[in-house]
């Protein structure tokens, strides 16, 4: 039985399966837990074809750090909030079910490749041609070869940040803002200007003067 295509279909049948729950799901918490666990499944397939360098770097910078960014976009967005962060004990099973999913995603990665007594045929097949490291045949690959797509996906996700903040901007009364506009017209003579006050001198108090103490107030 050949128990690496067999996690293969499955790791790859979960991460599909979450995909599609991420954009199922009406809850966006319950979103945000289903592409956590979409992540993890295709760095658990990263990792079982031996590309260990993306499967890591997917779990370190997309689970890590992408996932509190979309955390942020989320609380930006249009809804209710105040029902969202009520009762967060609703949000436990679907926490727990995606927990105990990474967990025997982990346990399955490690058996599988315990039971691997030689590594796949594709595994590092461009890397070992070359004679390098697989990290240094990625990198040279990316920024060779594929430096042009490369490019295009940097903008494209800068497109897409820009357009995320723009959509969720909305004007507030009572709030100071900034308009770009107007700070680039703005012209040398206006940036300062000189006020003429004149000097107030401060009030003098009056002396007071000591009441003679009472009988009672004297000591014995």
């Amino acid at each position: 039985m050949d128990w690496v295509l067999i996690s293969f279909y499955a790791f790859a049948a979960i991460a599909v399966a979450a995909a599609g729950a991420v954009i199922s799901v009406r809850n966006p918490v319950h979103s945000v837990l289903f592409l956590v666990l979409t992540f993890f499944s295709i760095a658990c397939v990263w990792l079982l074809v031996g590309a260990e360098f993306l499967g890591v770097a997917l779990v370190l910078v997309y689970v890590g750090a992408v996932m509190v960014l979309f955390l942020f976009v989320v609380m930006m967005l249009d809804i209710d909030i105040v029902a969202v962060r009520e009762g967060w004990v609703k949000f436990l099973p679907v926490g727990v079910v995606v927990a105990v999913v990474m967990l025997a995603q982990m346990l399955v990665l490690i058996g599988v490749k315990a039971r691997m007594a030689s590594p796949l045929p594709a595994d590092n097949a461009a890397a070992a041609a070359a004679d390098v490291s697989n990290t240094t045949w990625l990198a040279r690959s990316l920024f060779t070869e594929f430096l042009l797509p490369f490019e295009f996906a940097a903008v494209i996700l800068t497109v897409a940040v820009v357009a995320a903040v723009m959509l969720t901007l909305r004007k507030r009364t009572g709030i100071k803002t900034q308009n770009p506009s107007e700070q680039s017209r703005v012209k040398a003579a206006g940036r300062v200007r000189m006020v003429k006050m004149d000097v107030v001198r401060p009030a003098v108090p009056e002396t007071v003067v000591d009441a003679p103490a009472s009988p009672s107030e004297k000591q014995p």
